[in-house]
């Protein structure tokens, strides 16, 4: 028997950005999860960026609810989420808005600083207005760190140590963004807290076994330890699980995210809120629900009930 209680879910998942094949990985751990548990689930792959071909496939689908799976641009960035609130389908997670917010980092930055979070120094170069004779970066110190302002898996992350490989990296992290960010680089525990039902799940400490968590790190099994509950003092852990849920609201997050920070000493930095996390059963976000007994298919009905939720709100 097909179970009906939650209609057509729809499992948005690939994408066109750099983190298409994560998004897969997600949404086919979402799709098998639901179809195992009897429910009317289809996999919907948008592998276009042209938003008149994306309404079609939706529409087409005869889905009743989407499940979004999409990482990085288009999925997290609010585009996915206009298009369904136009077509009237219920989603997961955040609204357009604070989609847009958090995927870019210079913007959501901002955010943090008005709601009183700390953040690592850091300078926003423009692609047009770059002259690599003419980078000054003031009181910044190395090692720096470099990123798009709108990626995320760590793609285009680099750690640098003097100025010629800051060029470098800024010049290479120019192919996928056309504005950037040069941070302090702060060297101390890597933490972050998944965001469910806007409460603060169990702190993961990431311990990778490269320099820092990036692409590598994050997807080749072996190269990165994970401790939960992270081993880390009463008030502090309070620290950060409050500064974390402060990030998911000041960006109008819904439902769930997942916020990353360094923790030096006993300064909390945010780093990032991840409005779609990875979403497969060895995912983060997954494994700090277990550590509180929420098995990977009472998570994915959780996020699919709070789009209804978030559904009738709106309506309202």
């Amino acid at each position: 028997m097909v179970r009906q209680d939650l209609g057509r879910i729809g499992v948005l998942m690939g994408g066109v950005s750099e983190e298409r094949e994560i998004s897969l990985k997600s949404g086919r751990a979402v799709y098998n999860t639901l179809k195992e548990a009897g429910f009317d689930v289809i996999p919907v792959d948008i592998d276009k960026p042209e938003i008149r071909e994306n309404i079609k496939k939706i529409r087409s689908s005869g889905i009743d609810v989407a499940f979004i799976a999409l990482h990085g641009r288009f999925g997290e960035d609010g585009t996915i989420q206009k298009i369904l609130e136009d077509l009237n389908i219920p989603y997961t997670g955040s609204g357009v808005e604070a989609s847009r917010l958090a995927l870019n980092k210079v913007l959501s930055r901002r955010y943090f600083i008005e709601w009183g979070l700390n953040v690592p120094e850091y300078r926003v170069i423009e692609k047009k207005e770059f002259n690599k004779n003419l980078l000054i970066l003031e009181e910044l110190k190395f090692p720096l760190v470099i990123k798009p302002s709108t990626q995320g898996s760590s793609i285009g992350l680099f750690i640098v140590e003097n100025r010629t490989e800051l060029l470098k990296a800024v010049e290479e992290a120019f192919n996928f963004d056309d504005r950037i960010i040069i941070e302090q680089y702060i060297k101390g525990r890597e933490v972050t807290v998944g965001i469910l039902e806007e409460q603060p799940l169990p702190i993961i400490e990431i311990i990778p076994k490269k320099r820092f968590f990036d692409y590598e790190a994050k997807y080749t099994p072996g190269l990165t330890e994970y401790i939960i509950p992270a081993e880390i003092e009463e008030e502090i852990t309070k620290q950060i699980r409050d500064s974390a849920l402060r990030a998911h609201k000041a960006l109008g997050c819904y439902g769930f995210s997942r916020v990353d920070m360094i923790l030096k000493e006993d300064y909390v930095y945010v780093l990032e809120v991840n409005t779609i996390p990875g979403l497969t059963e060895t995912s983060l976000l997954p494994k700090a629900a277990r550590a509180i007994g929420i098995d990977f298919l009472e998570l994915c009905l959780r996020l699919i009930d709070s789009a209804y939720r978030k559904s009738r709100l709106l309506i309202k």
